[in-house]
């Protein structure tokens, strides 16, 4: 059958949002948090999300983009996702050749994609020049069954415990925070530009963020570790970002933080928790193995230098 690929319509939210949970089951996905992306992406982000389309249904999605969070001009992403049901026909190739013609025309210099640590995935990446780069891993939490670690009785002297939503009224000194933690990640790409409109529109002000599930932990007044929490209204929670500032290091902050966020979810009827981290970071692995997280996806990063064939 043909396939056609065309720009996402504000109609399409509900059928990409379901697709996007049957493809990448690790991701929250709404209809009202795909079609907010699109809605408030920037000039500078070029985003165009592509739907694949087969006798009038939705069976594949790409969202391409510049990574304009990076210091490094001509970093881009773009990764297929076409329904279990739909895949080895044609529908992956038909949406990353659109998506490159895209990025190459704004300028890209290098593509990185996600695929699947399977060999119809890997083989896919390799067929279209991509070379594999560095593996994610996701881990799932039950965490109605969960047996969460106890929140101490006492804090030590000059740390206290927040919600994100005590931050309301002036979010920056969390944007700081989370923009530090961040540019430390291990991974192809540094997300070390990331201004603070940035932030507040792709991360606070996004519709699965959950500021009352979040958690902050300051030293003597100061944001030292949080842990943002994202929520689908399904009973899925997933952990944004979890981080500590380079001066609080090495002091379990990270770990208090996420152990009341998670405290916090469970508490508000999520069920299940998701989570991912490169596997280079062994220690937010250690971390969350700690609360019982278990592998439930992996994938690897690819990337492609465009215009080499």
């Amino acid at each position: 059958m043909t396939i056609t690929v065309r720009d996402f319509r504000p109609a399409d939210a509900k059928a990409v949002a379901d697709l996007r949970r049957a493809a990448v089951p690790f991701l929250l996905a709404t209809p009202q948090g795909i079609a907010w992306e699109v809605s408030t992406a920037t000039a500078e982000q070029r985003l165009r999300l592509l739907v694949a389309e087969r006798d009038g249904r939705i069976v594949g999605s790409v969202r391409a983009m510049l990574l304009h969070d990076s210091s490094v001009p001509g970093q881009t992403t773009a990764s297929p996702q076409v329904h279990p049901d739909h895949r080895g026909r044609g529908v992956g190739h038909a949406l990353l050749t659109s998506a490159e013609e895209h990025l190459s025309a704004a300028g890209a210099t290098h593509l990185f994609a996600w695929a699947a640590d399977e060999p119809g995935a890997l083989a896919f990446a390799q067929r279209h020049g991509y070379r594999r780069t560095r593996q994610g891993r996701f881990l799932r939490l039950d965490l109605a069954a969960a047996d969460l670690p106890p929140l101490p009785a006492a804090l030590p002297p000059g740390v206290r415990l927040h919600t994100g939503a005590d931050f309301e009224d002036d979010p920056h000194p969390l944007y700081e925070a989370d923009a530090e933690a961040t540019a430390d990640e291990p991974g192809d790409v540094a997300s070390d530009a990331l201004t603070y409109e940035d932030w507040l529109r792709r991360t606070w002000e996004h519709p699965y963020a959950d500021p009352d599930l979040s958690a902050v932990v300051t030293v003597d007044g100061e944001v030292a570790a949080f842990s943002l929490a994202a929520t689908d209204g399904l009973g899925r929670y997933s952990s944004a970002m979890t981080g500590t500032r380079r001066a609080f290091r090495g002091r379990g902050l990270a770990r208090l933080a996420k152990t009341a966020s998670l405290h916090r979810a469970r508490d508000a009827g999520c069920t299940e928790a998701f989570t991912g981290n490169d596997a280079g970071n062994a220690p937010m692995l250690a971390i969350n193995h700690g609360f019982g997280y278990r592998p439930f996806a992996v994938e690897w990063r690819h990337v492609r230098e465009l215009g080499r064939g």
